[in-house]
Formats: structure tokens, C-alpha cells, sequence
């Protein structure tokens, strides 16, 4: 293979100079086989090659370590070539101090590795003539010698972290490792170069003063976290004390030594500064005086520091200086921090920061930033610091100041997600990966995405080459950069702007924890009327160490006041109790009230507010899960269920077992129906049809579960319709309604009319069987499904069931007009669907006919007063009764219907079995004034909303307007009105009735 070849396998780009470098006389003698091997291993081969021939370039005229790790084993190189392709700054430090060289032979270990802090703090003070094991060690090297003597050592330890992170098997698990060994050599360097300031201010000053002066270097930012970068500016805040020294005199001499100490580290000099010192995260930033007393600190904190103050002095740690005084400094803030979330609109100034970071990226940069931008470093922080903050009050858990360890805590303590969890520390420590690869190579700040198609080709080889990924390519980097960009900022998205932190946030630190006495004093206030009984639930709730208990003392204190809201939280509190204990250890369950708002202020208000939902979610927990989604709690149409009632039947044959299944859809749909009318989804047309529609499903599995039984005891003899009459036949039922029906029957050819009559009254009778069956376990909110067939001929003395021809001849020759009026709303609702046709044209005459005569008229009146007389209950008020009263369903639905028996034979558009409908077509016919259809139309609408809301309250049907103060409050708050004004909805029933 031709030597250009090997160098394109090799992964050179340039390879004309890659040539004139091979042959540059420092190669002469090297082996190009071993050669080769190693520049493999190398991200970026041309920049390896170059800086390889330029350390060789120093060693002559003999061979130096370089040479002889080019001859040798070629593992002792690994090291080198790692090294050398990764970065251009730490080749030219080896070049300019060729001394340290010797690095280069050490073996790569997969293991992660890490110098402890105290090592590296004793190194670099003695690189300054330093004793590490004074108080107050002071340097006897000064000037340009201690400067380059502090800075040649400090680099030395970074080429060895260097080293060991390129060879880390996985460099993201190595990576925190990386970044607390970083911010511990930067500790060691600030404290080497203050030994360095001290011997330079006793110059200046007198001595005894110097020594008087102590100073704590507070580590801010990524440095205070111990995870920083390879090149950062490194944040602090100089904090002051003295010994008998005036304090105007103490910040004298405090600021030059900040002021020197800075020099030292970052001017220009033989050997390049290493990083900026950035003390603008000090009060009043560059404002403010450089270094204050503790004191100082303490009233400027107290008094002037805004909310993103508190939020960088999260990572506030004493790194350097006098230890004593940055303990005191830790302590003095640890309390300002984890109160800070309780701040007047701690939370939203946080996201509003988090947005204005993005608003003020470059449009150029935007799209290549892996710090600042969307889904990038800062998105991870931001969102972790944040949960930290408002939950950390509570939990100590949380106070810990390093990003990955803080997102552990948060998933251990059940804030966040295990699985979102997992993908936010693997994204971070990703992203955190290549921003090391890319400032690695120069040295240098920046957080940007390389646009060089070498540069992209060598971090891609630096990043996912490292990571065992098989030909690493700038294409392969680039997607699986955009993949983790796009879930970081998903997450961050569904995380950082969770409402519940905001209500959260407002808490105390007793309200946060739960704590007896203030939980006991925060329930009577918020209006329990059994605090004890309260304490007993929350203490089942929250007890013991399992993730689901940290997760209900994370959720109890905001829910507590949501289920307040209802009126009657202590029910609404005993049944969450049920709720939970039902889900037990769901893995979904507390995450979703824990990461949306709607599902848990839903649930608060639905159990506090509802006796039937309650009933119901306690038997059919899992349907907690529709709570946060809108879609979830649309009502399924007929169709849809009736295509599920079929797929059920045909794998239970067993009719005990197809019906249970039947009745548990229509019970599901009843408690999705109640969610959806309580989040305000549906209107009162929706839920009508909606209870209706699940109704009409479970008739029809019932019918075809007793046909298949007829069929099998020997043979279906006749076709059975289901009529639905009165509100069923309208779809205008409430959660209390029984389903008014008929039934009709047609023998099929061939069979008498005795047996097709009596297998029809098997079938109709194992109908209402199968559906009044309740389910187990039985609770008060289980309503089953009545049949009411009074409507039918003849009324109670009539046969249950007749045939088609039956009816027809009753109607030709006995039909009543309550019977044709009771025909107005009748709607086929399960059964053949010719046979349906045949008895709608059979019925059709009769309920519009063609005249209506004074004398039936005058009997629809008396019939009307006979109804109410006699079937309203004894001692009820009239004025309040919703059905039978003054102004209420019957007056309406009666009015209506005999208008369509006097007009619907000369106007078709009258012919529906819906009030409401047949009410608009009146006015707009001009039947009716419109103001008086509007009249009506409100009443009818209340009437039926106050007989729903009893039901849905209580769990019990009543067709009164409570006058029990509780329950008029809850029947006003589900009719649309707060409950405070339960008088004045009273008031307005009455009066529009």
C-alpha cells in the first residue's frame, strides 16, 4: 500500500504535508509500521504527526523520552499519540518545557483514576516555595519565577488528567471524575498563587498587618460544584476577616491580594496564563467592592441580593484560603439558599432568566451551541438547580452542588422520572464530553460546535471513537449531537416548566416537609374538618423510605391545598388514600401528578367535589391515567364501543363473563364522561349524549349476549328491537337516569307467533337481568342499568313485549294520545335494523298526526295533573322539585310535545326527539316567541343539570333542589357557579322556574 494510502486509512486530511513530515530527518530510523499503529489511536493523526516531529526536533542530539517511546513498546506510547492528537496547547506546553516530557510514558489505564485535592494542593504550594502544612503558608519564590513556576506545575498535573481521561474505557463515566479534579487543581492553584500574594504584599505592607489579614476564596459556578472545565473562567467571591486590624485597612490590604493573586494566575508571562479569576458573582457585581467581610456579605444578602444571586450561590463552596472563615461564609448562606425558592416569583424569574440566556446567543452561534443553547448544558443546569431549589427546602437530599450527583438525588427522592432521569444525566455527561474534546485541542473557552469538516472528523474520532462506536464520521457526531439536543430540551421543557413548582415554591419549609404541627395547623385552616383524621391519612401516605412515600411527601403539601378547594376535602383526602393504595407501587401513577398540573389539580378537585367519581376511581384507578390528557377523556363513540363490546364477546362465551365485561365499558365510560364534564371538556348537550351512547352499547350487548343464549338453547325463533323512549329516546339522560324502553319482536319465517312470542319474553327478561347485575366489588356510585318498559301499550297491564303486527293492531284500534305523545321520543336503539324502519313508519302517523283535537288536548292536561299529583313526593316543595315542579322538566318537555303533536305533520323540522332541538325549530317556525324557547330552553337546561349534579355530588339520584347548605353549595359549583354564591343560584333557579 502506497504511503498515501496508509495515511487516508490512517485518517490524515492533509496528506501532502503528512508526507513532507514523514520524511522530516527526525523520523530517520523510526519503524513506520509502529508508527503508523500509533497515529491511528490518535483524533486528530496531522496535528499528532506535526507536534510528534517538533518534541523531536528538541531532543537532539540524541534520543530523548520521545524517541525512545517511538522505538519501544508500543504501549507506553499509547499515551503519547492519545495525547498528542487531542491537543495542539498541551503539545506546545511539552515543547516549551521539555522537562515534563517523561509524561508522555505513562500507560494508559481504562480505570478511572483521580489525584486527590490535598495532593495537588501540596504540589503546587511547593512549586512556590510554599509550606503546605502552615495556617497561612507563604511562597519564597515571587514575581516572573513563581508565576511560571506555579504555572509549569499546574499544567503538568492537567497533562496527566489529560492523559488518564483519554484513556478512560468510558470517558462519560469518568467525566464527573474529570471535572471535581479540575476544580481541585484550580483550588490548589488559587491558594498557591495567594502564598505567592502574601510574600509579594509583605512587601508593600508591613508584615504583621499581612498576617492579620485572612482571606477564604469562595468557589462559584462550575469550580464551587467541582465539576469544571478544562479551560473556564473559575468564579469566586473574596470574603474578609482580620485580627485586630482596621477593617478600612483589613480591605486594603484584602484587595491587593485578590488583585495579585489574579495577576499571577491569568497576566501574560513565559508561560501563558492559565485562566481568567472572575469575582463579578460578588454583591453588586463589578459594582461592588472586590473583597467584604463576612458581615458585609450577610447584610448585602439580607437586604439587596436578587433571586439569581440565591441561585448561583448553590454551588458556593470554600476552595482556598482560610478554611475557619470559609465555613463561616458556607454557613452563613446554606439557609439563604434553600429559603429562597419561598420569594415572591422565585420560580418564574428563574425561567425568565433561563429564556433570556437563549434571547442573547448570537443568531449565528445558535444553532452550534452546546452550553447556552436549546437542549444544551445550560438547559440540564437550569432545570436541575431549579427543582433543587424549591423542593431542597424539604428534602437535604438535594443540597449537593455537582449536576450529576443532584440529578441522582432528584430521581432517588422521586422528582424526576427514573427513565428521565437516566437520560438527562447521559445527555449531560455527553454534552459535557464534547465541550472537554473541543476546548481540550487549544485550550481554550469555547462552547461551539466546530464547522471545519477535519475539525468535525477529529472531535468525532475524540468523542464517539472513545466511546467504542465503529468508524466515527463528522455525519455520525452530528445526528447523535441533534438527538440528545432535541430530548435534553424535551425534557428540560416538560420539567423546568412544571407548574407544580411554582405552587410548591410559595410553601414554608414545615408546610414543604410535613412536619405534625404545621401540617395539623395548615389543615384546619384550610378547612378540614377533621385535622386528625387528616393526619392519620397522610401519615399512611407518607411513611417509611420507599420511592412511592418520597413521592407522596413531595405531592401531599400542594395537594392538600387543591383538595381544600373542594368542598369537602376530607372525603376528597380519604379517597386519594384509596386512590393510591388501589395504583400501589404504579410506576406512572405519582409521576403524573408529580409532572402535570391539570391531571393533579383534577384529581384534588374531582375527589373533593364528586362522591360518584371518587366511587368510581376507587374501583377503576387506572382510569387516573386519562387526568392529564384532554384526549384521553373525549368520549368514545357508540361505534367504538360497540366494536369492543363485539371483540369481548367473541373470546368470552360465557354469558356471565361477556356481560361483567360489557357493564365495566359502560361503567368506564360513565366515570370518563363525569371527568370530562367536571374539567369543563364536555358541555351539557356532550354529556348527555356521551351516558347515552354508553346506554345504548350495553342494551345492545345485553341483547345480542341473550339472543347467542336463545340461539343456543335451540335456535333463535324471532328478531328483538330495542325502542329507547323518553330522555334515553331524546339522548338527554343525566348520571341518575333509568332507560326508558320498549320492546318489539318479529318471528322469523316459519315460526308461530306463540313461540316466537315467547322466546321474545325470555330474551327481553334475560336483557334486564344481565344488566341490573352490579359489579363487584359493589360500591353507593354504582348505578346499574334499569329498564323502565312503562311506556309500553296498555302501560304496566300491558304484555312487556310485543310483535310488530301486535302493535300495529293495538294502534289502529286502542291507541290513547299520552301513547303518541310518549311516541315522540321514541328512537330504535339495539336490534334489527329492518325491523327498526318497519316500526318507525308503523309509528310515525301516530305520534305527528295530522290533527290534534281539543278534547285530546284538554286529556294531555288532565294528564299532566294527574302525573304530578300523584307522583310528587309527599311533603315536597313544589317550587323545588326539578321534575315535576314549578317550571321544570315536565312543564317543559309536556309544552314542547304538544306543540309537535298540533305542528309536526306540516312541519318535518319539528320531528325529533330532542327538547332543545324541538324548542329552536318552534321559535324559529314562529311557534314560539324566542324569548319564550330561550326561557324555556334555560330551564330545562338547569333542571337537568341540578338532577345531574345531585347524582354526581352524592352518588345518590334526587330530583330536588337541595336545601342542605353543603349540598346546595356542591350542586351549585357543578351547575357553573362558585359555591360562596349557592344563595344567589338558589335565588336564580327559582325565579327562572
Amino acid at each position: 500500500m502506497s504511503v498515501a494510502r496508509r495515511l487516508i486509512a490512517a485518517g490524515f486530511s492533509d496528506v501532502e504535508r503528512a508526507e513532507r513530515f514523514l520524511a522530516a530527518p527526525e523520523l530517520d530510523g523510526v519503524d513506520r509500521d509502529l508508527l503508523f499503529s500509533g497515529l491511528v489511536q490518535s483524533a486528530n493523526p496531522d496535528e499528532a504527526l506535526l507536534s510528534l516531529v517538533r518534541l523531536l526536533e528538541k531532543e537532539k542530539p540524541g534520543p530523548g523520552p520521545v524517541g525512545r517511546l517511538l522505538t519501544g513498546d508500543p504501549e507506553d506510547a499509547e499515551a503519547m499519540y492519545r495525547l498528542l492528537g487531542s491537543s495542539v496547547a498541551l503539545a506546545d506546553f511539552l515543547i516549551r518545557n521539555p522537562e515534563e516530557k517523561s509524561l508522555l510514558g505513562v500507560r494508559v489505564s481504562p480505570e478511572p483514576v483521580r489525584i486527590p485535592g490535598d495532593e495537588l494542593r501540596t504540589s503546587l504550594l511547593a512549586s512556590v516555595g510554599a509550606d503546605p502544612r502552615a495556617a497561612t503558608p507563604v511562597a519564597t519564590l515571587s514575581g516572573e519565577q513563581a508565576q511560571s513556576a506555579l504555572r509549569v506545575r499546574y499544567r503538568r498535573h492537567l497533562t496527566d488528567l489529560a492523559i488518564r481521561d483519554l484513556g478512560a474505557a468510558d470517558p462519560r463515566d469518568y467525566m464527573p471524575l474529570v471535572g471535581a479534579e479540575l476544580a481541585d487543581l484550580a483550588a490548589a492553584a488559587l491558594d498557591a498563587a495567594l502564598a505567592v500574594a502574601r510574600a509579594e504584599a509583605a512587601e508593600k505592607f508591613s508584615p504583621l498587618e499581612v498576617e492579620a489579614v485572612r482571606l477564604a476564596i469562595v468557589g462559584m459556578g462550575k469550580c464551587g460544584a467541582r465539576e469544571l472545565n478544562y479551560i473556564s473562567d473559575v468564579d469566586v467571591i473574596y470574603v474578609l476577616d482580620s485580627d485586630g486590624l482596621d477593617e478600612v485597612r483589613a480591605v486594603e490590604i484584602g484587595t491587593f491580594l485578590a488583585g495579585a493573586l489574579s495577576r499571577i494566575i491569568s497576566h501574560p508571562g513565559r508561560e501563558p496564563g492559565l485562566w481568567e479569576v472572575d469575582a463579578n458573582l460578588r454583591p453588586e457585581g463589578k459594582d461592588g467592592p472586590l473583597v467584604r467581610t463576612l458581615e458585609s456579605h450577610r447584610q448585602y444578602y439580607a437586604r439587596w441580593a436578587q433571586s439569581w444571586e440565591f441561585q448561583a450561590l448553590l454551588k458556593a463552596r470554600a476552595m482556598a484560603g482560610d478554611p475557619e472563615l470559609g465555613r463561616r461564609y458556607e454557613d452563613m448562606v446554606e439557609p439563604l439558599v434553600w429559603s429562597s425558592a419561598g420569594r415572591e416569583g422565585f420560580v418564574e424569574s428563574v425561567q425568565a432568566m433561563r429564556r433570556r440566556v437563549t434571547d442573547n446567543i448570537p443568531a449565528a452561534e445558535l444553532a452550534r451551541q452546546i452550553k447556552l443553547g436549546p437542549g444544551g448544558l445550560r438547559d440540564v443546569e437550569f432545570t436541575v438547580q431549579l427543582l433543587q431549589l424549591v423542593h431542597g427546602k424539604a428534602d437535604p437530599s438535594l443540597r449537593v452542588r455537582d449536576t450529576t450527583s443532584a440529578i441522582a438525588a432528584l430521581s432517588h427522592g422521586g422528582y424526576i422520572g427514573r427513565a428521565d432521569a437516566s437520560e438527562f444525566d447521559r445527555a449531560y455527561r455527553q454534552l459535557r464530553v464534547i465541550e472537554h474534546r473541543i476546548q481540550m485541542v487549544r485550550m481554550r473557552r469555547t462552547h461551539l460546535m466546530p464547522e471545519k469538516p477535519e475539525e468535525l472528523r477529529a472531535l468525532a474520532r475524540a468523542v464517539e471513537g472513545s466511546l467504542g462506536t465503529a468508524r466515527p464520521t463528522a455525519d455520525s457526531l452530528l445526528t447523535s449531537w441533534q438527538k440528545t439536543k432535541r430530548r435534553v430540551r424535551e425534557l428540560h421543557e416538560q420539567i423546568f416548566y412544571r407548574p407544580l413548582l411554582g405552587t410548591a415554591a410559595s410553601l414554608s419549609s414545615d408546610e414543604a416537609r410535613l412536619s405534625p404541627e404545621a401540617a395539623s395547623a395548615r389543615l384546619a385552616a384550610l378547612g378540614y374538618r377533621d385535622p386528625e383524621g387528616a393526619m392519620r391519612h397522610i401519615a399512611a401516605l407518607t411513611s417509611g423510605v420507599s420511592r412511592r412515600a418520597a413521592l407522596q411527601r413531595q405531592l401531599l403539601p400542594v395537594l392538600l391545598g387543591w383538595l381544600a378547594e373542594g368542598l369537602d376535602p376530607d372525603a376528597g383526602l380519604l379517597a386519594f388514600r384509596r386512590v393510591s393504595e388501589a395504583l400501589g407501587a404504579t410506576h406512572w401513577y405519582l409521576g403524573l401528578l408529580r409532572d402535570s398540573q391539570a391531571a393533579a389539580e383534577r384529581l384534588c378537585h374531582v375527589l373533593s367535589d364528586s362522591r360518584l367519581i371518587a366511587d368510581l376511581l376507587e374501583v377503576s384507578p387506572e382510569s387516573v391515567a386519562w387526568l392529564g390528557n384532554n384526549k384521553e377523556l373525549a368520549p368514545v363513540p357508540f361505534e367504538a364501543q360497540w366494536q369492543e363490546i363485539r371483540s369481548k364477546m367473541a373470546r368470552h362465551q360465557d354469558p356471565s363473563s361477556a356481560m361483567r365485561l360489557i357493564r365495566l365499558i359502560r361503567r368506564r365510560e360513565i366515570l370518563r364522561t363525569a371527568i370530562a364534564d367536571a374539567a369543563g371538556i364536555l358541555d351539557q348537550n356532550g354529556v348527555s349524549h356521551a351516558l347515552a351512547d354508553a346506554d345504548r352499547a350495553a342494551i345492545l350487548g345485553a341483547l345480542h349476549v341473550a339472543e347467542r343464549q336463545a340461539e343456543a338453547q335451540g335456535g333463535l325463533l324471532t328478531r328483538v328491537l330495542v325502542v329507547a323512549m323518553g330522555r334515553q329516546g331524546g339522548r338527554e339522560i343525566g348520571y341518575g337516569s333509568d332507560a326508558d324502553v320498549m320492546y318489539v319482536h318479529q318471528a322469523l319465517p316459519g315460526v308461530s307467533d306463540e313461540e316466537a312470542q315467547k322466546q321474545a319474553l325470555q330474551i327481553v327478561g334475560q336483557i334486564s337481568s344481565l344488566l341490573t347485575q352490579p359489579l363487584k366489588p359493589a360500591i353507593l356510585a354504582e348505578r346499574v342499568l334499569s329498564l323502565d318498559a312503562d311506556l309500553r301499550p296498555e302501560g304496566k297491564n300491558g304484555p312487556m313485549v310485543r310483535s310488530l303486527d301486535a302493535f300495529r293492531a293495538y294502534y289502529e284500534r286502542w291507541s290513547l294520545v299520552w301513547e303518541a305523545q310518549a311516541l315522540l321520543r321514541a328512537r330504535p336503539i339495539a336490534g334489527d335494523d329492518l325491523l327498526g324502519e318497519a316500526f318507525l313508519e308503523l309509528i310515525n302517523p301516530i305520534r305527528y298526526p295530522e290533527h290534534l283535537s281539543p278534547q285530546e288536548e284538554r286529556e294531555i292536561r288532565r294528564i299532566k295533573a294527574r302525573v304530578e299529583t300523584e307522583r310528587l313526593p309527599r311533603g315536597a316543595d313544589p317550587s323545588r322539585h326539578v321534575k315535576l315542579g314549578r317550571g321544570g322538566l315536565s312543564d317543559v318537555e309536556w309544552l314542547v310535545q304538544l306543540r309537535q303533536l298540533e305542528h309536526a305533520h306540516r312541519h318535518p323540522e319539528l320531528r325529533t326527539t330532542s327538547t332543545l332541538d324541538a324548542l329552536t325549530q318552534l321559535a324559529r317556525l314562529g311557534l314560539l316567541a324566542e324569548e319564550d324557547a330561550a326561557l324555556l330552553a334555560d330551564a330545562w337546561r338547569l333542571a337537568s343539570r341540578v338532577r345531574s349534579a345531585n347524582v354526581i355530588w352524592s352518588g345518590k339520584a334526587s330530583d330536588l333542589l337541595p336545601s342542605a347548605r353543603r349540598d346546595l353549595e356542591a350542586v351549585s359549583r357543578w351547575c357553573g357557579h362558585p359555591a360562596s354564591h349557592a344563595a344567589e343560584f338558589e335565588e336564580q333557579y327559582l325565579r327562572l322556574t
